[in-house]
């Protein structure tokens, strides 16, 4: 905290101190018209706003989001099945998308081996050569 900052809290409770001692020294009349003052303005008094806005998700057909009370006698066991796939979907989308991607770098290292596969077999050096280790250290170096 700033100096300002102390400071101003410091008056703060010094107010408050000076406010409480006096207050046996008011009369009885100030004391009822401060309590009705005090009911009107907790009556008045504006709901404290929320910090974070509430996502309330709704789907196409659905009236009103999850929130909402069910109309047409809906039972409360429809409304939970759906916010359990509502909590289900962002798994089952995660785990697709998972196995898609392992689909797919399989399927591109079938591709690059086949095409290792495909280079050797239409070189003209003979198989053999490729099982020697100088010569692996020579396309090592070369390439």
């Amino acid at each position: 905290m700033s100096s300002v900052e102390n400071r101003e809290l410091e008056f703060a409770r010094q107010v408050r101190r000076a406010l409480d001692e006096n207050t046996a020294n008011l009369p009885p009349a100030t004391v009822d018209k401060l309590a009705a003052a005090r009911r009107a303005a907790l009556a008045r008094k504006k709901p404290e706003p929320v910090s974070a806005p509430v996502f309330v998700p709704t789907f196409a057909g659905l009236p009103g989001g999850f929130g909402s009370a069910p109309q047409g006698g809906a039972e409360p066991r429809r409304r939970s099945l759906l916010r359990r796939f509502a909590l289900a979907w962002p798994l089952a989308a995660l785990v697709a998308g998972l196995i898609g991607i392992a689909y797919w770098e399989d399927h591109q290292r079938t591709a690059e081996l086949a095409d290792i596969d495909a280079a050797m077999l239409s070189d003209d050096l003979p198989l053999n050569a490729y099982l020697d280790h100088g010569f692996n250290a020579y396309l090592s170096r070369a390439h």
